[in-house]
């Protein structure tokens, strides 16, 4: 079983009580009846992320717009799951769902998973999104230390030339020096 799977089915399995819907939903290889659970009223949040996650896995695009909002949820283990999820289902709106979800200041706080996803995805969007997020968490006192350790490494890992001014501002920023030289140095020079 997949690592991703395995974890989420456990969680799943506390957050349920080991109840029926959950070894039905674990059991089930009927697409039409785990996209039903996204749309059912009053199921719990622990099916839907089930669900939606089985369907990402599956490629069924309708499970898109559950795991964006799992991609940004509070939960850094639902954030985990979805991101894993919608980086295996392939469907072309996600590195702008992504993007979006990324840059958007009043949910920075959950920004961590939407800019690995970014990284994953190697898409158009990924490194103008990656800049502009860094380029935000670069200002005094900024608490999001960890998206902006993240926006480096992936800035890094895209090895996009766009990349190296604000690269180069974070190595004025002792939290993130290190990994600002390890990204510049994965950047080909210009010629």
């Amino acid at each position: 079983m997949d690592e991703e799977l395995r974890s989420l089915t456990e969680r799943s399995r506390q957050e349920s009580g080991g109840s029926a819907a959950y070894d039905r939903l674990t059991a089930t290889d009927d697409l039409d009846q785990l996209a039903g659970v996204l749309t059912e009223p009053g199921q719990p949040l622990w099916a839907r992320e089930l669900a939606a996650f089985r369907l990402g896995l599956a490629g069924d695009r309708r499970a898109f717009e559950a795991l964006v909002l799992l991609l940004n949820h509070r939960d850094p283990q639902r954030c985990a799951s979805a991101a894993y999820a919608l980086a295996k289902l392939g469907d072309p709106r996600t590195a702008r769902a992504a993007a979006a979800l990324a840059t958007n200041e009043l949910r920075i706080a959950y920004a961590l998973h939407p800019v690995r996803l970014l990284t994953r995805l190697r898409a158009p969007e990924s490194v103008p999104a990656l800049i502009t997020t860094l380029e935000r968490r670069l200002r005094p006192r900024d608490p999001y230390r960890r998206v902006a350790l993240a926006c480096v490494e992936g800035l890094g890992a895209l090895e996009d030339a766009r990349a190296r001014p604000v690269l180069t501002e974070a190595l004025a920023h002792p939290a993130l020096a290190e990994a600002a030289v390890r990204a510049l140095a994965r950047i080909p020079k210009q010629r």
